[in-house]
């Protein structure tokens, strides 16, 4: 899916990076792996995923989707493969605030048709928040807009979900029933995920581990 060659964002490239399977060098992440993405604050965890969401372009190297460069990729390219192949939970999580939880979630879905209307409720449920769809998402506490983020990532067909820092403001029991509903998803579209975190593993299974 994409490979990295001598990738280097522009704010770290006068730092002593230190030692990375990721920076400078050549990488591949497939679209059906499970991977851990492990690195102290300010080493460049979010800006990877940014790159790949085609959100950050202050790098120098090559990322290439398929074989193509995504500096090439136009507005029409983006918009289909976040539809289709590429879902992602924020750090900061970019919910309306204004619009309510539960049309936060309905905006997604429209442009798929993916999630029935009880698939999604089902998804609200499962993490304990189904009882705040109708209030502004603005108003919400951080960890019920977290699981709130996570039920819109799953509102769509996609290979490979990006999540940086997605259970950060999660207890224990809440970590685990959102790792059991990623997990489900992801095993029912064969898909992949790749989600950065300071050093916590939480209770998702990997196929390979990433330091940066």
């Amino acid at each position: 899916m994409f490979h990295i060659s001598q990738l280097i964002p522009i704010p770290l490239k006068e730092q002593n990076i230190g030692f990375s399977e990721v920076w400078k060098t050549e990488l591949d992440i497939q679209a059906a792996r499970r991977c851990f993405i492990s690195a102290p604050s300010g080493k460049g965890k979010t800006t990877l995923q940014l790159i790949f969401y085609g959100i950050r372009k202050d790098y120098e190297g090559n990322v290439t989707l398929d074989g193509r460069n995504i500096r090439d990729l136009g507005l029409n390219d983006w918009a289909e493969i976040r539809q289709k192949r590429l879902s992602i939970i924020f750090q900061d999580l970019r919910l309306f605030p204004n619009l309510t939880a539960w049309e936060n979630l309905k905006l997604k879905n429209m442009l798929t048709d993916f999630k029935t209307e009880a698939q999604i409720k089902e998804m609200a449920e499962r993490l304990g928040v189904a009882e705040f769809l109708s209030k502004p998402a603005g108003i919400l506490s951080y960890g019920q807009r977290q699981r709130m983020a996570i039920v819109r990532a799953m509102c769509q067909p996609f290979e490979l979900l990006l999540m940086d820092e997605p259970f950060s403001h999660l207890d224990a029991e809440n970590v685990k029933k959102s790792c059991e509903l990623i997990s489900e998803e992801c095993k029912s579209q064969g898909a992949g995920y790749l989600i950065a975190s300071l050093g916590d593993t939480y209770t998702l299974e990997y196929d390979r581990t990433i330091r940066l």
